[in-house]
C-alpha cells in the first residue's frame, strides 16, 4: 500500500497535477493519514468490473470523512512513500474511462488501419457488438439522419441537430472528431452528454462488450466503440431524432450499419484520406455514396461532374431519389445571420434546411408544425433560430484571449486574438483563407499589409509596404500563422492555397509559426488532463519540413531552401521574432526569420500573452489552421 504521512491539502482549489482535474474547497493544513488505492494497473482492472475503494481521511479536529482520492497533494518532503508510484493509476472514474478507451487505439498514428482479426469484416463485426448490446431494435426504431461528405458535413449535423430542436424535438448528435474532451462527440438536446450519462453508458457497454471477447472478435477498436456507444445513448435516452456523421468514407464506415435511416445527405466531396478512400474523386464519390439505401431519399449539394455522376448512378440503382439543393440565399434568412461563419455555410446549411424538411415529411411532423407553410420555399422560424445558433467549435471559429481581459490588465494590454479553423484539405484550406481574410477586414479594428506572400506579397514589398499599419484606433495588427497538418497531408498544396488566397484578399502573415501539438494519438485525454509544457524531446523533423515548404512558397523559389540544415528547435520562437522587419526575413546562414519551428505549443502560447502584455499597441491575430488537432490543443490552452 502507499501511505502518505503529515501531508497538507492546499488550502482553495486543490487539484491533482497528473490527471483529470477536479476541484474542492478544502480548510488548510489539516493534518490527515490515508491508505490510497492499489498501484498497478491490473489491481485497478482496466474492464472495470472492481470498484476503487474510498479513501479514510482522519483530520484533526474534524470528524472522520471520505475525501476522494483525486485531491491528494503530496506537499514538499513530507511524504513517505513505501512503494513506486510511477505507475499510480488515476484517481478518477472518469479518467479509468478515458484510460479504457485509450486501449482501444490499434495504430500507432494517425492514419494507420486497426490491427485486429480479420475473420470479419468491419460491418460484420459492429453488427456482432451491436447484437451482443442488445441494440438491434433500437437502432431500427431510431429516425436517423445519415450524412457523409469530405468537407462540411459536421456543420451540416450541427445545424439539423439545432434545427430540429428549436422545432420541438429532443435530440441526439454524434460527430467526430472531438477538440477537446470525448463527449463533445455526443450531444443531447443541444449539450454535450453530462459526464455522468457518459459513464453510466460506456461502463454499461464495456461491461457487456468484454464479457464476450474471443480471439476473432476482440474489443472493438476506439471509433466503432464510439459509434455503437452512441447509439446506445441516444436508443436509451429515447431520442426523437438521431443526427449521424459518418466518420470516414461511408460503405465501410462504422455508422453504416444504419440500414433504415429517414434520410441521407452528401456535403461537398473533395480530395481528402485518399491512403484510405483512394486518389481519385470517382473512388472518393463512390465511398461516400455508400451510405445510400434502396428507396430512402437522398441530398447533396452540387459537386464537380466527376462526382455527380458516381452519386447520381449509386441513386439509380438503388431507387434513391436524389436532389440536388443550391447554397442558402441569404434573402431567405430574413435579416438573420448564420451562426457558423464563412460563405462556405451557406451551402452546409443549405443542405441541412432539405434533409429536415425531408425529415419532418417523412415523419409526418411538418404538417402538424407548419400547416401554412410551403414546404419548398419558406424557412420557419423554428429553422431560422436553429440555423443562427448552431455551435461547432474549431471551425470558423473566433476566441479572444481571456487572459487578457482581467481588471488588472483593462487599457494596458495590446489583443490576442485566435482565429480557429481545422482546415486540413484544399477546399477546406481554400474557404479557410476566404474567411479569415474577411473576418479580420470586416472587423472594426482594420489591418494592415504586413509581410509577402508568394508574388503579391513580393509586390507588396517591392511597393515599401514593410511596417504594420495602424488603425482608427492606434492598434498595430500583426497576422501570424500557427499551423500543423498531419504527414500524411501535402503541406505544399495546403499552405499554397491558404497563402495565394489569402494576398488575393491583399491579407498578409508577418511570421509563421509550425509547431507540434500537445494532444497524442495514442491517448485519450480530457479538457482537464495535464499538459507538458517543455516538449523538447519531440521529433520535430516534420515541422522543419512545414517550415522550409513555407519559405519556399512565400519567397517564390522552387526548392532553394530544401537543402537547408535543420535549425535545432526553440521552446518558444525568439525574443524578437515579432519585431524583426521585413529586411530580415530572407534567410541567412540557415536562419529563418520570417518563420519559426518551436517545441512547446503551451509556452508559445504563454509568449504571444507575454508580447501583448509588453507591447499594448498591438493586435496579434493568430490563425490556427491544419489540423482539428492542433485547434483543439490551442482551445484547451486558452480555457486554462
Amino acid at each position: 500500500m502507499l501511505k502518505y504521512k503529515n501531508l497538507f491539502l492546499r488550502s482553495g482549489l486543490t487539484r491533482i497535477s497528473a490527471f483529470r482535474q477536479r476541484e474542492c474547497l478544502v480548510p488548510s493544513k489539516l493534518t490527515w493519514t490515508v491508505s490510497c488505492l492499489p498501484v498497478c494497473l491490473t489491481a485497478v482492472d482496466i474492464s472495470g468490473t472492481k470498484r476503487f475503494q474510498s479513501v479514510q481521511t482522519r483530520y484533526k479536529g474534524f470528524r472522520v470523512r471520505k475525501l476522494s482520492s483525486q485531491f491528494l497533494k503530496p506537499m514538499g518532503s513530507n511524504m513517505m512513500i513505501e512503494e513506486n508510484t510511477d505507475n499510480l493509476y488515476p484517481h478518477s472514474t472518469y479518467d479509468i474511462a478515458m484510460e479504457a478507451l485509450s486501449s482501444l487505439i490499434t495504430g500507432k498514428r494517425r492514419g494507420d488501419g486497426p490491427e485486429i482479426s480479420t475473420k470479419y469484416t468491419k460491418l460484420d463485426r459492429m453488427m456482432m457488438y451491436i447484437e451482443i448490446l442488445g441494440l438491434e431494435e433500437l437502432i431500427a426504431g431510431l429516425k436517423i439522419i445519415h450524412v457523409a461528405g469530405t468537407k462540411g458535413k459536421g456543420s451540416t449535423c450541427t445545424f439539423c441537430e439545432a434545427i430540429l430542436r428549436e422545432c420541438g424535438f429532443r435530440t441526439g448528435l454524434f460527430t467526430s472528431p472531438h477538440l477537446i474532451d470525448v463527449r463533445e462527440r455526443f450531444r443531447l438536446d443541444g449539450l454535450d452528454i453530462s459526464e455522468e450519462k457518459f459513464l453510466h453508458y460506456f461502463w454499461e457497454c464495456w461491461h457487456q462488450l468484454k464479457e464476450n471477447v474471443t480471439d476473432d472478435l476482440p474489443m472493438p477498436p476506439l471509433f466503432q466503440f464510439l459509434t455503437v456507444l452512441a447509439f446506445k445513448i441516444f436508443a436509451s435516452e429515447k431520442v426523437d431524432v438521431a443526427v449521424i456523421e459518418v466518420g470516414l468514407g461511408g460503405t465501410r464506415d462504422s455508422t453504416n450499419v444504419i440500414k433504415d435511416p429517414v434520410v441521407c445527405g452528401v456535403s461537398p466531396l473533395g480530395m481528402d484520406h485518399m491512403e484510405t478512400l483512394g486518389d481519385t474523386l470517382v473512388s472518393i464519390a463512390s465511398h461516400k455514396a455508400g451510405i445510400f439505401k434502396p428507396d430512402v431519399p437522398a441530398f447533396t449539394v452540387p459537386q464537380l461532374s466527376e462526382a455527380m455522376d458516381v452519386l447520381q448512378e449509386r441513386a439509380r440503382n438503388l431507387k434513391v431519389p436524389l436532389e440536388v439543393v443550391a447554397p442558402l440565399d441569404r434573402i431567405k434568412l430574413k435579416g438573420k445571420e448564420l451562426s457558423l461563419s464563412g460563405d462556405h455555410q451557406l451551402t452546409n446549411a443549405s443542405l441541412a434546411v432539405a434533409l429536415c424538411k425531408s425529415w419532418l415529411q417523412r415523419t409526418r411532423n411538418w404538417e402538424k408544425l407548419f400547416p401554412h407553410a410551403d414546404l419548398e420555399d419558406d424557412l420557419p422560424d423554428a429553422f431560422l433560430r436553429g440555423l443562427s445558433t448552431a455551435r461547432l467549435s474549431g471551425r470558423a471559429d473566433i476566441v479572444y484571449d481571456s487572459s487578457l481581459q482581467s481588471s488588472d490588465m483593462a487599457g494596458t494590454s495590446g489583443d490576442l486574438i485566435f482565429y480557429l479553423d481545422g482546415a486540413h484539405s484544399p477546399e477546406s484550406m481554400e474557404a479557410c483563407a476566404r474567411w479569415f481574410s474577411s473576418t479580420v477586414k470586416e472587423g472594426p479594428k482594420k489591418s494592415s499589409v504586413p509581410l509577402f506572400s508568394s508574388k503579391l506579397q513580393h509586390e507588396a514589398l517591392s511597393n515599401g509596404n514593410t511596417e504594420p499599419g495602424k488603425n482608427e484606433l492606434d492598434k498595430f495588427s500583426k497576422k501570424i500563422l500557427l499551423f500543423n497538418c498531419m504527414d500524411v497531408r501535402d503541406p505544399q498544396i495546403l499552405l499554397s492555397k491558404l497563402v495565394d488566397t489569402c494576398a488575393l484578399s491583399g491579407t498578409y502573415f508577418e511570421k509563421a509559426i509550425f509547431v507540434s501539438g500537445i494532444s497524442t494519438y495514442t491517448k485519450v485525454t480530457s479538457g482537464s488532463s495535464a499538459i507538458l509544457l517543455d516538449h523538447r524531446s519531440k521529433d520535430l523533423t516534420w515541422q522543419c519540413n512545414l517550415q522550409r515548404v513555407w519559405e519556399n512558397i512565400i519567397h517564390g523559389t522552387d526548392g532553394v531552401y530544401n537543402g537547408l540544415e535543420m535549425q535545432i528547435p526553440e521552446i518558444t520562437p525568439p525574443c524578437k521574432f515579432l519585431d524583426e522587419d521585413v529586411s530580415h526575413c530572407i534567410p541567412v546562414d540557415g536562419h529563418f526569420g520570417c518563420s519559426a519551428v518551436v517545441s512547446s505549443l503551451p509556452m508559445t502560447i504563454n509568449w504571444l500573452r507575454d508580447y501583448v502584455k509588453e507591447n499594448p499597441s498591438f493586435r496579434i491575430q493568430v490563425l490556427v489552421t491544419g489540423s482539428l488537432h492542433l485547434v483543439g490543443d490551442v482551445l484547451k490552452l486558452l480555457q486554462r
